[in-house]
């Protein structure tokens, strides 16, 4: 009896002491979980701050080396300007030419590469196999890898030739063959963005669509693309961006004209090739320094402002497939 007796009070202290042997571990590891949690928050942290400080860095010295233009040439001169002779005397600098060849060259790529982007897109998503999805997608997003001087050198090369032979032209270094290159760099930021935009169109949608009796096209055409619309309008956006900004391919097949293009199959100069071209001439804290720092100020602004509109527009498409 007194073994038992005794059994059954060590039995008990076995018990508590391995309770509080389990908990004590616990509590080790909720803070090692803790600290490993605060250090990757304060590394994500210092990541997004150092983005913000760059960001601000850069506006910073854009505003320091571009603004003082303007205490030399009126903003409404600068900007609505049709003659930049930076080494005339005086200077005269109006970037007209500059923003009118960009809105050219923007335009024309973006109407000839989104249709083809989001009608590839909704192949991949809606109507490709897998293996064949699996194998075109990957090959479409290896063009955003071609250095954009080798894109450069083809449009010089082989799709200048054609466009001059095709519109009968004295020169085929124009704003077409700019707007075309620059498509083809467009395409794989269209075709990625607005694919993953079609695949998280919730089935339930293509589903009902089909029990209703609508065919796949027009389940495509009514259903899928209009539930990813905000996602297709970013990539669209994000596309533009990548247009508005790209340097060396437009400053080799562009042209290069001062003059105010009229149609896109002039020569021009966008604002990208005209700070490319000139910066190299340019004396430091000069009158032509400052003007194309001025440029890159506006470019600055206009390329923020679509990639804010492209960021609002893909969470409008998160938290409409989020209900």
């Amino acid at each position: 009896m007194a073994e038992n007796g005794g059994k059954e009070k060590i039995i008990p202290m076995l018990q508590r002491g391995t309770s509080t042997a389990v908990a004590s571990l616990e509590k080790n590891l909720r803070q090692r979980w803790r600290l490993g949690e605060k250090a990757i928050e304060g590394w994500i942290f210092l990541n997004g701050m150092l983005a913000i400080v760059v960001l601000l860095g850069v506006l910073v010295l854009l505003l320091r080396e571009g603004l003082p233009i303007f205490f030399y040439t009126p903003p409404w001169e600068f900007f609505f300007g049709t003659k930049w002779y930076p080494v005339s005397e005086p200077p005269t600098f109006g970037i007209m030419p500059f923003f009118v060849a960009t809105l050219w060259v923007t335009l024309v790529s973006t109407a000839i590469a989104v249709p083809i982007g989001v009608g590839c897109a909704a192949y991949l998503a809606e109507v490709a196999p897998a293996k064949v999805r699996e194998t075109v997608k990957p090959v479409v997003e290896l063009l955003a890898g071609i250095p954009s001087v080798v894109m450069g050198f083809i449009g010089l090369m082989l799709l200048s030739p054609l466009v001059q032979s095709m519109f009968n032209l004295n020169t085929g270094l124009s704003g077409l063959t700019a707007a075309i290159m620059l498509s083809m760099m467009s395409l794989p930021i269209i075709v990625s963005v607005s694919e993953d935009a079609l695949r998280a169109v919730p089935r339930e949608f293509r589903e009902a669509a089909y029990a209703l009796g609508a065919t796949k096209w027009e389940t495509i055409r009514h259903v899928c693309i209009p539930g990813a619309l905000s996602g297709i309008a970013a990539a669209v956006m994000l596309g533009v961006g990548r247009a508005v900004g790209e340097t060396m391919t437009v400053l080799m097949v562009a042209g290069g004209a001062l003059a105010v293009p009229y149609s896109p199959t002039e020569p021009m100069m966008p604002m990208t090739a005209a700070i490319a071209s000139g910066i190299g001439n340019a004396v430091r804290g000069g009158l032509q320094y400052q003007a194309l720092f001025a440029i890159g100020l506006i470019l600055f602004v206009m390329t923020l402002a679509v990639n804010l509109i492209a960021d609002r527009v893909l969470e409008r498409q998160k938290r409409k497939f989020a209900r």
